[in-house]
Formats: structure tokens, C-alpha cells, sequence
């Protein structure tokens, strides 16, 4: 069976090419808000989460802290824009498993993520 992989990011332009890079490889499902990616993860079993850090309303941090409260331990990686020193830190201090800069190359993408399912 697939690995499934819940994207939250508010751009959509984001998503869809996310989706794009990882599809073959994997089932992506789609989440354009912290509360979407909650509601997502109450009715379904996702085996990694990509995270947008910077998004309206609930951002990524605060979005990390409710889904652990409600799936437990679950691997993210952060995406963000900002290459702030601090934003890396606090998502590693959270527990992300790794993070990645926008924009990615591709390859980049599918390497982070496949080396994050060796490990499991």
C-alpha cells in the first residue's frame, strides 16, 4: 500500500505542484488551512505531514501543536519561505523531522520525503 501524505499550505499553487512532484510515488491528500488539515487528519490515517509554516488564521506552528494533540507523534517537515534561523529552530525544537526552503527543486522534495520513510 501507499504512503500517504497530508500537503497544508493556504497557496494553492503550492499544492498542486506538490501534488504533481509526489503522486507517483505516493497518495497526497490536500490541505489548504490548519483546520482543513485537522479535519483531514480525524478521518484519515496519514503517514507524513508537510507543513507550510507561514499560512492565515492558524499558522504552522500552532497547526503542529493541534495535530500532535490529536494523531500523537506524526513525522513533519516544515516548508517555509522564510529562511529564518528562528522559524528552522522552533520547528525543530517542535519536533519536525526536517524542513525545506520554498521553492524546491523537485528532486530535493521526493529525496527528503523518501528519506524520511526509510526511517520508519
Amino acid at each position: 500500500m501507499q504512503k500517504r501524505i497530508l500537503v497544508v499550505d493556504d497557496d494553492e499553487m503550492n499544492l498542486t505542484r506538490t501534488k504533481i512532484i509526489l503522486k507517483k510515488d505516493y497518495d497526497v491528500l490536500l490541505a489548504n488551512s490548519g483546520m482543513d488539515a485537522l479535519h483531514i487528519l480525524n478521518n484519515e490515517k496519514v503517514d507524513l505531514i508537510l507543513l507550510d509554516i507561514e499560512m492565515p488564521k492558524m499558522n504552522g506552528f500552532v497547526t503542529f501543536q493541534r495535530i500532535k494533540e490529536l494523531v500523537g507523534e506524526i513525522p513533519v517537515i516544515f516548508l517555509t519561505a522564510s529562511g529564518l534561523e528562528n522559524d528552522v529552530l522552533s520547528a525543530i525544537k517542535l519536533g519536525a523531522v526536517n524542513y525545506l526552503k520554498k521553492p524546491f527543486l523537485p528532486q530535493e522534495l521526493q529525496r527528503r520525503v523518501a528519506l524520511e520513510f526509510e526511517k520508519q
